[in-house]
């Protein structure tokens, strides 16, 4: 599968520069940093648990209220204890395709959608992980959600990653994998760009990185963001 395809255009227009760095030579200390704004936080309240009854049923609306439960209830957790069971919740979603659950070949759903349908592509496991770990007070300074490339399967694929100090090899958290490694034991993924909450820039090496604009300029993430305030009951830009 070619990874551009799944490579939003501002990266795609930049590959001729840096296309050969991405994909070869690279190990894993090298985890990329590119980082963008995100949603506000995370609220769910009753009545979003009703619409998702009414939108996708009963057992959907079992999934919301404990994913509720386990953000509200677990805030006083190690940030380590926050990782473990947070990559388990959501890697009990099926694996499915966008193609599949949304007749789309590229689609970044929120995490009420994921957790409507109970199924799930790489992107939606980081994003709804991401946010998860967000609003139980991890600080957006310690995870990016990284587009690598799966070696073994030679094709896109999305993680979410965590840095326990500036500077450190990052934790993996990912669907392939279900174990939490840190990136120089997953050597079977090479790293492309990763974003946050905190600006957008490409680093050709981990700490130093080159501003390339804003997150408006991604618009999957843009039209995430959006959904994500209307499912809040928040219709503002």
């Amino acid at each position: 599968m070619d990874v551009s395809l799944y490579i939003p255009s501002l990266f795609r227009r930049l590959s001729d520069s840096y296309g050969r760095f991405w994909l070869s030579g690279i190990t894993p200390i090298f985890w990329l940093s590119v980082t963008l704004v995100v949603a506000e936080g995370v609220a769910i309240g009753p009545e979003v648990i009703r619409a998702v009854q009414n939108k996708y049923g009963a057992s959907a609306a079992q999934r919301v209220y404990e994913w509720q439960r386990l953000m509200s209830e677990n805030k006083g957790r190690s940030e380590q204890e926050k990782l473990r069971m947070v990559n388990d919740f959501f890697n009990r979603l099926r694996f499915s395709s966008d193609i599949e659950l949304w007749g789309k070949v590229d689609y970044w759903a929120t995490p009420i959608e994921a957790m409507g349908k109970g199924a799930a592509d790489c992107e939606d496991y980081s994003i709804a992980k991401y946010f998860t770990l967000k609003e139980l007070g991890v600080p957006d300074s310690k995870m990016r959600i990284m587009y690598v490339k799966a070696l073994r399967l030679d094709q896109a694929h999305m993680v979410l990653t965590y840095y326990p100090k500036p500077g450190a090899v990052p934790l993996v958290l990912d669907n392939l994998d279900k174990r939490i490694l840190s990136a120089n034991r997953r050597t079977d993924l090479a790293p492309v760009y990763s974003f946050n909450g905190d600006g957008l820039w490409l680093a050709k090496s981990r700490g130093a990185g080159q501003r390339v604009g804003t997150s408006k300029r991604i618009n999957l993430w843009q039209d995430l963001k959006a959904r994500m305030k209307r499912e809040n009951g928040n219709d503002e830009n």
